[in-house]
């Protein structure tokens, strides 16, 4: 039979999942010997029970009883005495904290007699009677539902009547009354009178507190913190102490360290004669702790002690709630403090300097969210936000700040870009045709779309600011115009500067000024820039801060870290961020624009001349792309994708080409060429082209394609070499499903490789693999691994052939649902699915590295860069990750992260 009740005596801090986090925190203070008002916790596992049957254990009333008599005994005070009453609060507790989310109840065990004695023990009368007040306040609106602005409208209405502004201001006469007021309001709108037995209010408060776990804040909180449903939450009873029992008294919250900057020192809000609640309402100016010090010197070198010996205990930043009842110092709380991404480095970093926690140690207390945080540019301090046009508020898709000229098209985007100005692209919505502009803008923003359009997605690879579903814009892009609902008088044009926020989503009209944050300067070109462009003593610790911890990562990790990069620049800003290498390149990148016009010609082609015509034209543009890769990458491996995207990418709309015809055919201008070109559009058509003819289906069924690849990358390596340099390329055969299908594809590749070697004299033993993104190759990979030097885990599309999802269909439709109703706590396309695709995963590792002990492995989808993705496919034990190059950073540091914390996970011997 388990225990539901445990006296702060009996716990400790490793208890979190029993005693919930701040449980677990109170035994440990108590552990520690400081001054914890006496109480005890009550377990997850009876809540668990009472969300379960809908009643509270039978054993839960009798430990209760016992736990409450023993601390009546220790106090020399009974619950609800009408002499000098024992109280307590009623709080919630959970393993993970959920600020505001759940219920608490204070003053439990005041009535109309102990109201009395409470006055009579503390000397106060208005005292007392404003805490019975709270208590009716506060279960009325916990306990029995009632609207809170019943009580609300009451309490206003006696600081009328009385003439006064503030609560404290009310005399006992009115505090009284407000009493009498408030349990009426109880018996009309609960149809009971309040409880005056305090035993009563105890379990009834108890209850509220286990319901309060299924409330629809607390689960929406949980859905967005992605903290599991069935925890449950703990409660917390304990000995009421007052911080508004006169001037010796007060309450307050403070911090070991600044939770915004990370500076050392000694932080917190103090306010005399007053309840904690008060602190956080901000209807009072609160003293600082210095104020303290002068107002009450021995209290406040308590605290300081006490500061101190939770700091060195915990070994992190403590956030610690007191109060000071007649000189007597009581600590109500303490947890590791929440804290900025600036401070969480800084701290980490001043903590190995005290020698309080290891580098090791460090890695564990900051995260990637939190470097994607500092990296992202900002909107230059000081500009006054008063002075900001505000066009609408929207969906903040990936953050930063970017400032610059309306572009609604590629075109624009691109030679404005290349005119030396900034551009922001402006779309309805995006789609992959826009990617040259995308890549040509500071940030891009669309009227439609979510979290996971494309333009989200796309954005946050490339680590460009991006608003999205911003759908109070119209946006006209043949008219070149942007009109905002609601101001019908404004209408904007390419002529037009905007400002779009992407962590608040904000779209302003006009100029804010942005600058680079202090870190990216720091990954862009070394720690000395940084530092001598850094501001300030605070600035110059943090790049400090992120310098060390980088180093250390990349000290400690088993996995290597690449990058998806297309294009030179790409590769370059790769390298710069510390990639290791490319570990995918994708091909058909460099088949868009102009060049679509060749791929056109290649699958119109009708003779063996024509195909070889159009392959002849294409061979140079491949291998300059290459020759320029290879360079920029010079000594360090690159993998490159061959085309895998099926052919309607490289053909015209169906639709669109069908009324063109039809058009001209009724007015009699049918062009020859378009008649062709159409009959080959619908001959391709496909009702899912994404599970049609692509990747190594195209290669194998196209005469030519792969040996034009193959060749492009064996003629540029080969002018690399002779030119000194030093290329790696690896030849890569997407959405292989047998190995039948890797082996015909190898054999061609190969023979391409030996005529390029006997032309050249170059010997090009270039390793050849495949990706792994259907589940057939996956519980394949051990046949599969005879023909693959390595495999690349494609894992957007093994997420959608897992699911049977189109991504470009689920996400816009129901995703939000599931969602929002638990089937997913993130996005599988976000984070990876570990008990489904992740699975796929392991069995593919297992059964490659079982044919072939020493077999390459890495990922090359979106969830390479994803901090909770990288942790595991470090246990899974892959060679390495690859990510767009923004998220290299990130990738590095949680790669270190993932090393720390499971040491013996490895990858092939």
């Amino acid at each position: 039979m388990p225990t539901y009740v445990y006296r702060f005596s009996e716990g400790d801090k490793d208890q979190k999942d029993l005693l919930g986090g701040k449980g677990a925190n109170l035994a440990e203070m108590t552990r520690l010997g400081l001054p914890v008002p006496p109480g005890f916790t009550i377990t997850t596992d009876a809540c668990r029970a009472y969300l379960k049957d809908g009643q509270a254990p039978d054993e839960l009333a009798v430990e209760v009883t016992t736990a409450l008599r023993q601390v009546e005994e220790e106090l020399g005070r009974e619950l609800g005495s009408s002499h000098d009453p024992l109280l307590v609060s009623v709080r919630s507790g959970a393993k993970f904290s959920m600020p505001g989310m759940m219920e608490t109840v204070l003053n439990i065990g005041l009535n109309d007699a102990s109201v009395v004695g409470l006055a009579e023990a503390a000397g106060d009368p208005r005292f007392a009677w404003d805490s019975y007040r709270r208590l009716i306040q506060m279960f009325g609106k916990t306990v029995l539902d009632i609207d809170g602005d019943h009580f609300s409208r009451a309490l206003d209405a006696k600081k009328a009547e009385r003439g006064v502004v503030l609560d404290y201001e009310l005399d006992v006469e009115a505090l009284t009354g407000l009493v009498e007021q408030y349990k009426g309001i109880v018996a009309e709108h609960a149809g009971i009178d309040f409880p005056q037995d305090p035993r009563t209010q105890l379990d009834m408060a108890i209850e509220a507190v286990f319901r309060s776990w299924n409330t629809e804040r607390a689960h929406i909180y949980r859905r967005r913190e992605k903290i599991p449903h069935d925890l449950g939450t703990a409660v917390n009873v304990c000995t009421m102490v007052f911080g508004n029992m006169g001037e010796t008294s007060g309450t307050g919250v403070c911090f070991t360290r600044d939770p915004s900057t990370g500076r050392s020192g000694v932080y917190g809000d103090y306010l005399v004669n007053a309840q904690g609640e008060d602190v956080v309402a901000g209807i009072r100016n609160t003293l600082s702790l210095a104020d303290l010090e002068r107002l009450d010197k021995k209290s406040y070198d308590d605290l300081r002690a006490a500061m101190r010996k939770l700091e060195t205990h915990y070994r992190d930043l403590c956030d610690i709630e007191f109060t000071i009842e007649r000189g007597k110092l009581w600590l109500l709380q303490t947890r590791v403090g929440k804290r900025t991404a600036a401070a969480a480095f800084r701290v980490a970093t001043q903590l190995v300097d005290e020698k309080l926690i290891t580098l090791d140690e460090a890695l564990t207390r900051v995260t990637g969210d939190q470097l994607t945080q500092l990296m992202f540019p900002q909107f230059a301090a000081g500009h006054d936000a008063g002075s900001r046009d505000l066009l609408t508020r929207a969906m903040p898709a990936s953050p930063g700040a970017a400032v610059g000229y309306i572009a609604f098209n590629n075109a624009e985007a691109i030679a404005r870009s290349e005119a030396g100005e900034s551009v922001v692209l402006v779309r309805r919505e995006t789609n992959p045709d826009d990617l040259p502009g995308m890549v040509a803008a500071v940030g891009v923003l669309t009227a439609r779309g979510g979290k996971t359009s494309h333009a989200a997605v796309v954005a946050r690879g490339m680590g460009k600011t991006c608003v999205v579903g911003a759908d109070e814009l119209e946006v006209d892009a043949e008219a070149g115009t942007l009109r905002v609902r609601g101001r019908e008088d404004l209408t904007l044009t390419s002529s037009d500067v905007i400002a779009i926020d992407g962590q608040t989503g904000e779209v302003f009209l006009g100029d804010v000024p942005v600058t680079d944050s202090p870190v990216m300067t720091y990954l862009r070109r070394g720690l000395t820039e940084a530092l001598d462009t850094a501001g300030d003593v605070d600035t110059r610790e943090l790049v400090t801060s992120v310098d060390r911890l980088m180093r250390h990562a990349d000290k400690v990790r088993r996995l290597e870290v690449r990058a998806n990069a297309d294009t030179p620049d790409d590769a370059r800003h790769a390298i710069h961020r510390g990639a290791e290498g490319v570990g995918l390149c994708r091909t058909e990148h460099m088949f868009l624009g102009e060049r679509k016009q060749f791929v056109q010609n290649l699958i119109l082609a009708d003779s063996d001349e024509e195909r070889a015509a159009a392959l002849e034209a294409l061979l140079p543009l491949q291998k300059g792309d290459f020759v320029q890769m290879f360079e920029t990458m010079n000594g360090k491996p690159m993998t490159v994708r061959l085309i895998d995207p099926p052919l309607h990418e490289f053909l015209p709309d169906l639709t669109e080409l069908s009324v063109k015809v039809a058009v001209d055919r009724a007015t009699g201008g049918a062009d020859p060429e378009e008649e062709k070109l159409l009959a080959v559009v619908r001959r391709n058509h496909e009702a899912n082209p994404m599970l049609g003819l692509r990747g190594v289906r195209l290669l194998l069924s196209m005469p030519g394609l792969i040996e034009l690849q193959v060749r492009a990358i064996a003629e540029a390596a080969v002018e690399r070499l002779k030119a000194g340099g030093d290329p790696h390329p690896e030849i890569m055969i997407p959405l292989v499903g047998s190995v039948r299908e890797l082996q015909i594809a190898r054999e061609r590749a190969e023979a391409v490789l030996r005529e390029v070697s006997e032309e050249s004299g170059y010997p090009l033993d270039f390793p050849i693999g495949c990706m792994i993104e259907l589940p057939r190759a996956a519980v394949s990979a051990d046949t599969i691994a005879e023909e693959a030097d390595f495999f690349s885990f494609g894992t957007n599309d093994l997420t959608q052939t897992t699911w049977g999802f189109s991504r470009d269909d689920v996400e816009g439709t129901f995703f939000k649902a599931y969602l929002d109703e638990g089937v997913f706590g993130v996005s599988p396309f976000e984070t990876i699915d570990e008990r489904g695709v992740g699975r796929l995963v392991e069995v593919g590792v297992e059964r490659g590295r079982a044919t072939k002990p020493s077999l390459k492995l890495g990922v090359c989808g979106e969830h390479g860069g994803d901090p909770e993705s990288i942790d595991f496919f470090h246990r899974v034990g892959l060679t390495y990750v690859s990510c767009s190059p923004f998220r290299v950073p990130v990738a590095r540091l949680e790669a270190g992260r993932a090393a720390v914390a499971f040491p013996q996970a490895g990858g092939a011997a």
